[in-house]
């Protein structure tokens, strides 16, 4: 049976024996393809741009902003424009003023109506707002992405024909901060089976520029996703164990009392420091940062061979296998390199609960590249900057390059694959800790 009428000319088909009235049927989205490649043409037919002044985003989306001020105004009043139900009341349109606002395609300049009383509150362009959202979000896109303010400033002047200061791109940007620093004391959950700890150096003024650590940790949930649970910024001087307890205690103070594994790099006392807020936590010395600073204390030629075997002390299927293959290893290298020798012996003690593991968990366990991929997006994004003004300006960037997402590519939060079969693992090794049960 076919309906024709009453939904814009369009004919619809109904499977059914039962004639639905016309404010049951859901009416169909107009196809605006057509339309818009009409447009297009006949843009590109008499000369007129796409954006900038008397472009045709332009034009278009200022009429679009001026109908929808108009359709709000007609709403507050409850009578259109012209309509004789408007005569005598108490309150009607008692002129415009114009009001430029910046968007994603540049500046215009919108007639905002006002009523006689005072009353009207538009809400397409608030009052006091000079920018449109999308404007807001094209900024903090580009902000994420590694662009400087006088980058961004350049850009928008460029592509967009419209003049920003670099004092707006910061006002555009400060509006994260808010966010930041909820996002920073969100509560967290009871139990993470792993925790990746790592932590980058940047340069930050303080009175004079000077290195600054940014410690960061990433946590698996129970439920496999990846999420970074909190950036902090520490001293000058380098990173320190010190400086770990307080943030490894804020971690537990938002919630987190216990962790299963906790994977960092061979730092100094910061297994002590792992274990001062959580007693039970095995750490795990990453063995990638192992491998990596091996092939510090050899030569460029040997690379390849010490890599190779000390593959065979890593992988080794028992505690027992691994410290074999390490004698051999001590014993064809420690003559040429002893220092190499000593950094395995003094990591050993974190190394070796990685042998304990069955392959899923080290899989899991055996690097922090998690956190190194991370890393490598703050390298990027902070590479154009040189240094910051300030502790502030810093965690900014790395907080919305946290929250940037890529498409195609790995991103720093999201699900561990095969996470069922971990789980498993993970529960006949840590049992009730994970408190599943």
């Amino acid at each position: 049976m076919s309906l024709a009428g009453g939904l814009g000319g369009r004919k619809i088909t109904l499977m059914t024996d039962e004639i639905l009235p016309a404010s049951e049927l859901v009416p169909l989205p107009p196809d605006m393809s057509g339309f818009a490649r009409q447009l297009v043409a006949q843009a590109a037919g008499q000369g007129v741009q796409l954006t900038g002044e008397g472009g045709l985003l332009t034009v278009l989306t200022r009429q679009v902003l001026q109908a929808a001020l108009e359709a709000e105004m007609a709403a507050h009043l409850g009578f259109e424009r012209g309509d004789p139900a408007g005569r005598g009341a108490p309150n009607v349109r008692n002129g415009s003023y114009p009001k430029t606002v910046r968007t994603e395609i540049g500046e215009m300049t919108v007639d905002v109506p006002r009523d006689r009383q005072g009353l009207f509150e538009p809400v397409i362009v608030a009052k006091h707002q000079r920018r449109l959202a999308g404007f807001d979000e094209a900024v903090i896109s580009l902000y994420a992405k590694g662009m400087t303010t006088g980058d961004i400033a350049a850009h928008l002047s460029e592509v967009y024909d419209t003049d920003v200061s670099r004092d707006l791109v910061s006002t555009v940007t400060e509006k994260v901060v808010a966010d930041m620093r909820s996002w920073q004391a969100r509560p967290l959950d009871r139990v993470y089976p792993v925790v990746l700890i790592d932590a980058i150096m940047l340069k930050v003024r303080e009175g004079t520029v000077s290195n600054r650590p940014v410690y960061v940790a990433i946590g698996i949930s129970l439920d496999g996703e990846r999420d970074v649970l909190g950036l902090w910024m520490g001293p000058s001087g380098g990173e320190g164990a010190k400086q770990w307890l307080t943030m490894l205690s804020d971690l537990k103070n938002r919630g987190i009392l216990d962790v299963c594994i906790v994977c960092c790099d061979g730092l100094k006392g910061l297994p002590e420091a792992i274990r001062t807020c959580w007693p039970d936590a095995h750490v795990q010395t990453c063995v990638v940062h192992l491998v990596r600073n091996s092939l510090r204390y050899t030569q460029r030629r040997d690379w390849k061979q010490v890599a190779a075997e000390l593959r065979e002390v890593y992988s080794a299927p028992s505690l027992e296998a691994a410290e074999f293959s390490f004698e051999l290893f001590a014993e064809r290298w420690g003559q040429k390199y002893p220092a190499l020798i000593r950094l395995w012996r003094n990591s050993w003690t974190e190394f070796i609960p990685f042998l304990d593991y069955p392959v899923e968990i080290r899989k899991l366990i055996y690097t922090t590249n998690g956190i190194e991929s991370l890393n490598a997006r703050f390298r990027a994004a902070v590479r154009r900057r040189g240094h910051f003004p300030d502790e502030q300006s810093a965690l900014k960037v790395l907080y919305l390059t946290v929250q940037h997402r890529e498409k195609n590519r790995a991103n720093p939060t999201g699900r561990i694959n095969n996470w069922s079969q971990i789980l498993n693992t993970l529960t006949l090794t840590f049992g009730d800790r994970l408190g599943l049960n």
